[in-house]
C-alpha cells in the first residue's frame, strides 16, 4: 500500500483565530483523508522550533491532538512525528499509543526518536543526556512498548527504565501496532531500526534518503532481518505545490516574504531549487525519486496547507508517483 503522509509542523494559520485553529485542523483532516493521504502526524513539541517559526506561535499539544483527530476521521493513520524519548516514559507513552488507537479504530502508530532540541527540554525541565544515552534510552523505550503493544502484562528492567506488571489493557485493535523510528544515524539509529522498527522515516532529498537506505540494508542484514519487513519512509520536508506556474511563483513569492527561519535570505528562484515545487506533474516526478531509490513512502509538509486545495494537488501529485 502506497504511504502518503501529511506532517503538520505548525498551526500558525493567516487569519485564524485561536478558538477557530483546531476546527481548521480538523478541516485539513478532513480534506487529507478525502484526498488520499494516508496519514496525517504532528510534532512532539512543547513550543514552536527554531525552523519553523517563533517559540511564541501556536503548539498544540501532540496526543491530545492526535485523539481528537482520531474521532472525525476514518481512514487516516495518526502518529507523532516522533515522540522525543527525553519526554516520555515509555509505559506511559504505550498507554497513550493504545488510547490513540482504540479511540481511532486501529489506526495509531507510535511515531518514536531520540529527541534533538535541548532547549526545549530544559526549558520544560526535561532531562537531556548527550546523544550516545539518548539513544540508549531510545532502544530501551521501544523493547518497553514492543512489550506492552504486545502483551496485556510488561515487565522490563534496563539501565534507564523499570516495569513492573504494567498492565496494558484494552489492548491495541491493531494486531501489530506499527513502531516507526525517526532519524538518520548511521551507526546507531539505522541499526535500532534495523532491530526493532516497522518502520522508519529519514529526512531529507532523495540524495540524502537513499544512501542511507543502502545504510539501512546492511544494517538489516547484520541483524539476520529482511529489510522487506520495514516501511521506509522518507521527509520531504516544505512541498510547494500550485495548479500552475503562475501560482507556483505566487506562493514562492509570499514564502520569501515571510519564510521560516530555516529559508530566511532565500528569493522565489532559490527557493524553488531549494524546496520540492512545481506543479503537480513536477512535484510528482520529485517525489518518484524517493520511490526509485528504495522508499516505500514519504511524508511532507505543505505551504499553504490552510487552503485546502492545497492538500488536494498534494495528494494527487503524491498518488501519481505510485503509478
Amino acid at each position: 500500500m502506497a504511504f502518503i503522509g501529511l506532517h503538520l509542523p505548525s498551526f500558525t494559520f493567516p487569519g485564524v483565530e485561536p478558538a477557530g485553529l483546531f476546527p481548521r485542523v480538523l478541516e485539513i483532516a478532513a480534506t487529507a483523508e478525502a484526498s488520499g493521504f494516508t496519514a496525517v502526524s504532528v510534532m512532539d513539541h512543547f513550543h514552536q522550533i527554531g525552523n519553523q517559526g517563533s517559540p511564541g506561535e501556536p503548539m498544540l499539544e501532540a496526543y491530545a491532538t492526535l485523539a481528537a483527530m482520531a474521532a472525525r476521521t476514518s481512514r487516516l493513520e495518526l502518529m507523532n512525528l516522533v515522540s522525543g524519548v527525553v519526554y516520555h516514559n515509555p509505559a506511559h507513552l504505550a498507554k497513550q499509543v493504545t488510547t490513540l488507537d482504540v479511540i481511532s479504530g486501529g489506526r495509531a502508530v507510535l511515531g518514536i526518536g531520540g529527541a534533538w532540541y535541548e532547549e526545549e527540554a530544559r526549558a520544560y525541565g526535561f532531562d537531556f543526556p548527550p546523544i550516545g544515552r539518548r539513544l540508549d534510552r531510545l532502544e530501551e523505550a521501544v523493547q518497553v512498548c514492543r512489550s506492552m503493544f504486545d502483551s496485556e502484562s510488561t515487565d522490563f528492567e534496563g539501565r534507564y527504565y523499570r516495569v513492573d506488571g504494567a498492565l496494558n489493557v484494552p489492548r491495541p485493535l491493531r494486531s501489530r501496532l506499527p513502531i516507526l523510528i525517526g532519524g538518520a544515524g548511521e551507526r546507531r539509529t539505522l541499526r535500532l531500526v534495523a532491530r526493532y522498527a516497522d518502520r522508519c522515516n529519514i529526512t531529507g532529498g532523495p540524495a540524502v534518503v537513499c544512501p542511507k537506505l543502502e545504510v539501512l540494508r546492511a544494517h538489516c542484514e547484520a541483524e539476520g532481518r529482511d529489510p522487506g519487513e520495514i516501511v521506509k519512509t522518507a521527509h520531504a520536508g516544505m512541498v510547494v505545490i500550485g495548479e500552475n506556474e503562475a501560482e507556483v511563483l505566487r506562493r514562492l513569492q509570499e514564502l520569501s516574504a515571510s519564510p521560516p527561519p530555516a529559508l530566511r535570505g532565500l528569493d522565489a528562484g532559490q527557493l524553488r531549487q531549494r524546496l520540492i515545487s512545481g506543479t503537480p506533474d513536477e512535484v510528482t516526478e520529485r517525489l518518484r525519486a524517493y520511490l526509485d531509490g528504495g522508499a516505500d513512502g514519504f511524508t511532507m509538509s505543505l505551504r499553504g496547507v490552510w487552503e485546502l486545495r492545497t492538500v488536494e494537488l498534494a495528494a494527487k501529485a503524491a498518488q501519481a508517483a505510485f503509478s
